[in-house]
């Protein structure tokens, strides 16, 4: 054999072994991840080879499966109420992927996952039979929120204090995901991509807004918790006007002749007066309003219900005026109406926060639990005797206050209203804020409930937290106590 057939043989060979040391590598390393690659059509052919399993409400599945007449994906996600549960479940689409528990949850629902399959499944790869998702949702109260949002554009969540069981959350507008979950449903997909009410968010979750004067209850914490005021009825040191610390601007409150010159903190808080949590703000600084911020649950990077909601947001760096505009919930602060609900929630609860969820159970086909989600993960906010005096004074706030439209009779009602600014100068439509417990002496139900209304298409002037959002709140709250 001559030089230049041996070179040729050997450099065969080597692509020879070449190619056989690529496959390996693909067969025996990268099989998982081009198996579970996205653009893989094999892989969306096996997820809808059979029926979905089920998310569900209240011992209800809101979620089904059909078959397909059509292509080669068998079967199609259905949805019951879709409209209703949107923000709960969020869509599984053959086209566009999975939102919320049906994105969490999809191995289970899809049966890929291992903890549904016997040790022989799990080495041949062979699909389980799908299990479900339990919520914790209140069908009632999610009607109730649904029903009572109606046509505008808003958010609402309900939380059981005592265990953070997430009652009911709504986004509105919303949408039907039976109308997404195909894979010629391309007109009905860009309709609501383009849609400027944006119904594929999550408001509840994933919107943070200025929280307005609903977050005097967070300022409130913090001028007991750090002693500046010893109490919700000592006079506070709050001059009527009030200028901005280092500037010339005059801070108004929404009524001149409301009593809020050096107002006590109950007072303040039932009168909604700007002037006293800019100057407690200020006093505090920014520091200390940050610190119980964060214990309430600002600025946490994830926090999962299981979805992710959005950080809401307490700023730093700030000069003193900007600080005490913080105090009223302006500024630069941002919240999710989830996070207003967690504020409510630990002072409902003695000043325990029990942290939020809306899963209490993933199980298999047979219905044995895979997963169990505890209630009574609790940290320590503020202390029993600060939360019980907010409590007093949110209760004046809805009896007396600002917050009459959210009074049950035969309950016990605490609630703050609130009306944030929006747009440079307030030139948009301010949104309408409720934050709120309730308590039943006769049965023991407890709730915490937030509301946001970003827009009702009412006049400018007849936006208010009372007159928009605390009538949504208080029929979640009657739902929640069964009234």
């Amino acid at each position: 054999m001559n030089r230049t057939i041996r070179r040729a043989s050997v450099f065969c060979l080597l692509l020879v072994l070449a190619l056989l040391g690529r496959a390996t590598w693909v067969q025996a390393y990268q099989a998982r991840a081009l198996a579970d690659d996205d653009h893989n059509r094999r892989k969306t052919i096996a997820q809808y080879a059979q029926p979905l399993g089920d998310i569900i409400v209240a011992g209800s599945p809101v979620t089904g499966s059909k078959g397909t007449r059509a292509g080669d994906l068998a079967y199609k996600r259905t949805y019951t109420q879709g409209e209703l549960y949107a923000a709960v479940t969020g869509y599984s689409s053959q086209a566009y992927g999975a939102t919320q528990l049906e994105g969490i949850y999809s191995h289970v629902l899809d049966g890929t996952d291992d903890r549904l399959k016997n040790p022989l499944d799990v080495v041949t790869g062979k699909r389980a039979a799908p299990g479900s998702v339990l919520t914790t949702i209140d069908p009632d109260v999610q009607k109730a929120a649904y029903e009572a949002l109606g046509d505008d554009k808003g958010a609402a969540v309900a939380i059981d204090p005592r265990t953070g069981q997430i009652l009911g959350m709504v986004s509105t507008p919303s949408y039907d995901p039976s109308k997404i979950s195909g894979t010629s449903d391309g007109d009905t997909w860009k309709e609501l991509l383009s849609d400027t009410d944006k119904p594929l968010t999550n408001r509840a979750l994933r919107q943070p807004l200025a929280p307005g004067s609903t977050f005097k209850l967070v300022v409130a914490s913090a001028a007991l918790e750090n002693g500046l005021y010893s109490s919700v009825d000592e006079r506070t040191d709050s001059p009527d006007p009030y200028t901005l610390p280092g500037t010339s601007t005059v801070l108004k409150n929404e009524s001149a002749s409301a009593p809020c010159e050096n107002a006590t903190l109950r007072t303040a808080l039932q009168y909604s007066c700007n002037n006293v949590f800019a100057k407690v703000a200020a006093d505090l600084g920014e520091d200390k309003v940050r610190a119980m911020a964060e214990k309430f649950g600002f600025n946490t990077e994830k926090l999962d219900v299981p979805v992710r909601a959005s950080k809401s947001v307490y700023p730093s760096g700030m000069d003193k005026s900007s600080t005490a505009l913080t105090g009223i919930g302006q500024f630069e602060v941002t919240a999710t109406p989830m996070q207003m609900a967690m504020v409510s929630a630990a002072l409902a609860n003695g000043g325990e926060l029990a942290a939020p969820h809306m899963v209490s159970e993933v199980t298999d086909s047979d219905g044995n639990a895979l997963q169990k989600i505890a209630d009574g993960d609790t940290k320590r906010v503020v202390s029993a005797s600060t939360a019980e005096q907010l409590r007093s004074a949110m209760v004046t706030v809805v009896e007396q206050g600002t917050g009459t439209n959210a009074r049950i009779d035969g309950a016990e009602v605490g609630g703050k209203t609130g009306t944030a600014q929006n747009g440079v100068g307030n030139s948009n439509t301010p949104y309408a804020w409720f934050t709120s417990y309730a308590k039943d002496g006769s049965t023991g139900k407890e709730v915490a409930v937030a509301v946001v209304v970003e827009d009702s298409g009412s006049a400018r002037s007849e936006v208010s937290g009372n007159g928009l959002a605390a009538p949504i709140a208080q029929k979640m709250m009657k739902a929640a106590l069964k009234r």
